[in-house]
C-alpha cells in the first residue's frame, strides 16, 4: 500500500469548506475523493491537514492518501489536474513515508487574513479582501496582537460548543504589515480551534478601530466566553498559506 502526499491550492468560494459531508453537499475533499477514486478504481479516503470553512482559501493545503494504484505519480499528477475544477489546483504530488500523517505530523499552520482599509475599495479584490471603512490603528492593533502570543485558553476565541474538548493551543506569532492599499495579517500556531482565526482578527480589529484596548484582550481571554470576543469576519479574506511538519 503507497502513501501518496498532495499539495493543493483552492478558491473555496463555492465550495462548503474543506470536510466532505454527503453526496449533495459540495466541498473540496468531497470533489478530490470522486476524482481520486475514478483514477485508482477504488474507494479512497483523503486524509487532510485540517478544516477550513466555507468560503475559505488555501495557497497551500497537504492531505495524503493510501492506493496500490502502481500508476506513477506523474501519471497521477496529469489525471488529477486534467480532472479538477478551475478553482482547484494540484501543486505537487509525491510518494510519501508510510509514517506520514498530514493532520498528526504538523508543527504549525499559517493563516493569511486580508483587508482593504483605504478610502478606495478595489472592486476587483472585493471577493477576497475584506474592506474596513473605519481607519485602523496598526500599532494599535499589534500591541493588542502581542496579548495572544503563547500557549492560552482560547475558549473565547471559538464557537466550539464541545466541554469535553481542550480549547488550549500556541500562537506563535501573529504579523501584521500594511503593503500597499492592503493590511495582511499572519497567524501562525500549532493548531486552531473552529473559527478562532476569523474570530481572532475580527477581535483585533476592533482594537485597531478604538473599540477595544491591550487590558479588553486580557479580559477577553480571561472571560472563556464568545460572546466578550470581537465579531467574526467573514471567511472570503482567509486564505490557509502553510503547513509545516
Amino acid at each position: 500500500m503507497r502513501n501518496i502526499k498532495m499539495i493543493i491550492q483552492y478558491d473555496g468560494t463555492r465550495y462548503k469548506g474543506w470536510q466532505k459531508q454527503n453526496e449533495n453537499v459540495n466541498t473540496i475533499q468531497g470533489r478530490l475523493e470522486n476524482i481520486l477514486s475514478g483514477m485508482t478504481g477504488g474507494e479512497v479516503t483523503l486524509i487532510g491537514c485540517g478544516r477550513t470553512d466555507a468560503g475559505v482559501h488555501a495557497l497551500n493545503y497537504t492531505a495524503n492518501f493510501h492506493t496500490n494504484s502502481k500508476m506513477n505519480v506523474e501519471d497521477m499528477s496529469k489525471y488529477i489536474n486534467d480532472k479538477l475544477p478551475e478553482d482547484i489546483a494540484l501543486l505537487s504530488l509525491k510518494n510519501a513515508s508510510e509514517r506520514f500523517h498530514a493532520r498528526y505530523n504538523i508543527l504549525s499552520k499559517t493563516y493569511l487574513f486580508r483587508i482593504n482599509n483605504s478610502q478606495v475599495k478595489n472592486v476587483f479584490d472585493r471577493k477576497y479582501v475584506h474592506r474596513v471603512n473605519e481607519k485602523i490603528d496598526l500599532d494599535k492593533m499589534r500591541q493588542c496582537a502581542q496579548q495572544l502570543i503563547g500557549t492560552h485558553d482560547f475558549q473565547s476565541f471559538t464557537t466550539l460548543k464541545s466541554k469535553t474538548k481542550s480549547t488550549v493551543r500556541t500562537i506563535n506569532y501573529i504579523d501584521i504589515e500594511e503593503k500597499g492599499n492592503i493590511i495582511e495579517v499572519e497567524v501562525n500556531g500549532n493548531g486552531f480551534l473552529w473559527n478562532m482565526v476569523r474570530i481572532i482578527i475580527g477581535t483585533l480589529i476592533e482594537a485597531g478601530t478604538g473599540k477595544l484596548d491591550i487590558a479588553d484582550i486580557e479580559n477577553i481571554m480571561a472571560a472563556k466566553k464568545r460572546a466578550e470576543a470581537g465579531p467574526m469576519v467573514p471567511p472570503k479574506a482567509l486564505f490557509l498559506k502553510e503547513v509545516e511538519y
